[in-house]
């Protein structure tokens, strides 16, 4: 049985969100969440450590050797490891075993569906001429596709156009990835949900979506780093209505790997290593805000 602060913090989620969204914050998510990520809030630090030299020479000098540090080590794989081992609850990827598990509950006759979460857009997609899907929705639609060969569940694509690109002339994150599955894997998606602009809108259109095809179990996935909130956004939504039909949630975590480096190259600068420190960051500061 959950304990009341879980039970607390699974609803704490959604009404946030809710709130965000009917006062009109939701949209300003994307300036938000570039003002508080590494490298800024660093460089914040040496800015106003800069204004303040003549008056306060010895708190400048504090402030321009946190700045430089925060902007070195946010920029290290070494430091957002360490971020993301320390502060988010990764779940590990499925097994073979657990694979073979879900592949016989679909034999069985059992309604299952992966459900795969857009992770961003790219909006030059030159070489397209269109509008191609971001390297995070790329990795997970590959996943999502392993694994529907690998069970033979169906899968089911989450995503809008963004709080950052709902204004913009381009497809749907997830009608563009099941062009993708379609064209280039050779693999249908079956369902589509591309009005959401966040995970707890791809848990709130979605979980309804699938209730009304009597799919009982999702097959989430997403990256691990990610998967926290996703989980708790789409149980929640799945507990807030019952009426149409109980699902379960099963997460698919994807992409925790880390690449080949050395101790220096580890923490030292990179744009990957600046790449994965914001994306770590987003989380902790999602399931932080999720919390209160």
């Amino acid at each position: 049985m959950a304990s009341p602060s879980s039970c607390r913090s699974a609803t704490m989620a959604p009404m946030l969100s809710d709130w965000m969204t009917s006062t009109g914050l939701a949209a300003l998510k994307p300036a938000i969440s570039a003002l508080l990520l590494p490298p800024v809030p660093f460089i914040a630090f040496m800015l106003v450590g800069a204004a303040i030299a003549r008056k306060r020479p010895a708190a400048c000098r504090w402030l321009l050797v946190v700045g430089c540090a925060g902007v070195w080590f946010g920029c290290c794989n070494g430091a957002a490891r360490w971020v993301e081992q320390t502060f988010l609850s990764e779940p590990t990827p499925l097994d073979a075993a657990q694979r073979d598990e879900l592949k016989a509950r679909a034999a069985a006759g059992q309604r299952l569906a992966i459900v795969v979460l857009g992770g961003g857009m790219e909006y030059q997609g030159l070489e397209y001429d269109s509008a191609d899907l971001g390297s995070l929705s790329l990795k997970r639609l590959r996943y999502a596709v392993w694994l529907s060969r690998q069970t033979n569940i169906p899968i089911a694509a989450s995503g809008g156009s963004g709080w950052g690109g709902s204004d913009r002339d381009v497809p749907p994150e997830a009608v563009r990835m099941a062009q993708v599955a379609r064209d280039e894997y050779d693999t249908p998606v079956r369902w589509i949900e591309a009005a959401s602009r966040d995970t707890h809108e791809n848990a709130t259109l979605t979980v309804p979506l699938m209730q009304a095809q009597g799919v009982r179990q999702i097959v989430l996935v997403t990256h691990g780093m990610h998967m926290a909130r996703a989980l708790r956004e789409f149980r929640a939504a799945a507990a807030a209505d019952t009426a149409a039909g109980v699902i379960t949630v099963v997460p698919a975590a994807m992409g925790q790997g880390y690449p080949a480096d050395t101790p220096v190259t580890r923490w030292s600068p990179t744009g990957s290593g600046l790449a994965h420190m914001q994306s770590a960051v987003h989380e902790v500061l999602g399931r932080m805000i999720a919390s209160h």
